[in-house]
């Protein structure tokens, strides 16, 4: 198959660690051929979705930690969408307007006949964060409000919180209310802006200085291993980004269950690839953008999870290597 992947641009891709270059390592390893465009890319011309995307190859044995680990072999060619054998959405946030009409584009794209992972209608149907409250059952208490006065009661009631915007990614934005924060006023003024932009605030998880785990759901079923990622000392975000350290390890029981209730009911609705973020016993976030870490757990674990992902794509599509 050729496909296309619509992301970042290659320069901007730390190699050596991200998971869409995992997946195009797993593609060609299987024979397929890569295609690659950015968000800006995509057009409409005559009701037809179209991107101007390059044919690209991977440098056999290139040091990914440098900027040489591909090669353009096609310049730019304006291509429908549906002329590929699968589309893979991995632009990261933010998801703002311009996302948001990408989604569109990419839902278009379907109806035509693409194949598009994860699809535009389910990507922009599942904000990572609102998502969880479809799955009250595995959440900490948890509030989504604008309204000042409701989110001080809920601290009040909770005493410990975490409060954070609806749209930000790597931990940006994230803070813990404790008992008695002194700025907890002038925290929550800034992220409600004044009490204009709706926010997300959750019952402290203790459970997060074990590790905020990131687990892989793949065509409806869960990699058998999570990243645990751990908190810097004093720190109450395990986010990557944030300095947090990642330690891959099994899945808990209680991960398991959670995975198979929630997992196949997304990969219905269109995600082939989720990143179920889960601190103890509970769901934080659903994540559906660009969801990470197949590096880092297949590193750690032997577990090649690039090869799982294309198997997963191949069933999806109905085309073997």
């Amino acid at each position: 198959m050729r496909i296309l992947f619509v992301l970042d641009p290659l320069v901007a891709l730390n190699a050596y660690k991200d998971s869409s270059v995992a997946m195009m390592q797993s593609l060609v390893a299987r024979g397929h051929t890569l295609c690659v465009a950015m968000q800006g890319d995509l057009f409409i011309q005559n009701g037809v979705v179209c991107a101007k995307a390059s044919s690209i190859e991977l440098v056999p044995g290139a040091d990914l930690h440098a900027r040489a680990w591909w090669v353009e072999t096609i310049a730019p060619i304006d291509t429908p969408l549906q002329e590929f054998g699968a589309v893979l959405m991995r632009k990261d946030p933010p998801f703002d307007m311009e996302y948001v009409y990408a989604t569109h584009m990419l839902e278009y794209a379907q109806a035509q006949g693409a194949k598009v992972f994860n699809s535009g209608a389910a990507i922009r149907n599942h904000p990572e964060k609102l998502a969880i409250t479809e799955f009250s059952e595995f959440t900490a208490p948890t509030l989504v409000s604008r309204d000042m006065a409701r989110i001080k009661a809920f601290h009040a009631e909770h005493r410990d919180v975490i409060v954070k915007p609806l749209d930000g990614m790597g931990g940006t934005g994230v803070f813990r209310l404790a008992p008695n924060e002194a700025n907890r006023n002038a925290i929550l003024e800034t992220l409600t802006h004044d009490g204009t932009r709706t926010i997300m605030a959750q019952r402290y998880i203790p459970e997060i200085t074990q590790g905020d785990k990131r687990i892989l759901i793949i065509g409806g079923q869960a990699v058998p291993y999570c990243l645990a990622r751990i908190p810097l000392a004093g720190e109450t975000r395990g986010n990557l980004a944030a300095g947090g350290r990642g330690v891959a390890q099994p899945l808990s029981d209680r991960d398991a269950y959670i995975a198979r209730q929630v997992g196949p009911k997304l990969a219905q609705r269109g995600l082939l690839l989720v990143g179920l973020d889960v601190i103890g016993d509970y769901v934080t976030e659903v994540n559906v953008t660009s969801p990470t870490c197949f590096v880092e757990i297949t590193e750690q674990t032997g577990f090649d999870v690039g090869a799982r992902f294309v198997e997963a794509l191949e069933t999806a599509v109905g085309v073997s290597a």
